[in-house]
């Protein structure tokens, strides 16, 4: 099964939804502002990726420059920060089975499906 971690307020992530109902394809979409993942979704999520915890943070959002930018933090830390503020996770993100990829660009979505 297919799974978009979905912004709807992104228009990267809109474009990635959008590609995906193009396919025609099952999906399941989480729109992760409402629905937060927990911190093992989230390690299964960076695991599926095979990234590092600070490369799915959104370096740009007024929170992380307000709260965490300079900081040195743990993997724990950073996950703990998506939690708190999940608008700092990247998206969209598409997984299909044990592979994951961040929808920046969008066309990075056409290689898992």
């Amino acid at each position: 099964m297919i799974t978009i971690y979905h912004n709807p307020r992104c228009r990267k992530s809109r474009e990635g939804l959008d590609l995906l109902e193009k396919s025609g394809k099952n999906f399941k979409v989480i729109n992760y502002l409402e629905d937060i993942p927990t911190k093992e979704e989230l390690r299964a999520v960076i695991s599926c990726l095979g990234i590092p915890p600070k490369n799915l943070i959104r370096k740009n959002e007024a929170v992380w420059k307000e709260n965490y930018r300079g900081k040195l933090l743990s993997d724990e830390d950073l996950l703990d920060a998506m939690i708190l503020n999940p608008k700092l996770i990247e998206r969209p993100i598409v997984i299909n089975g044990n592979t994951a990829v961040i929808g920046r660009p969008v066309e990075n979505i056409y290689t898992i499906l």
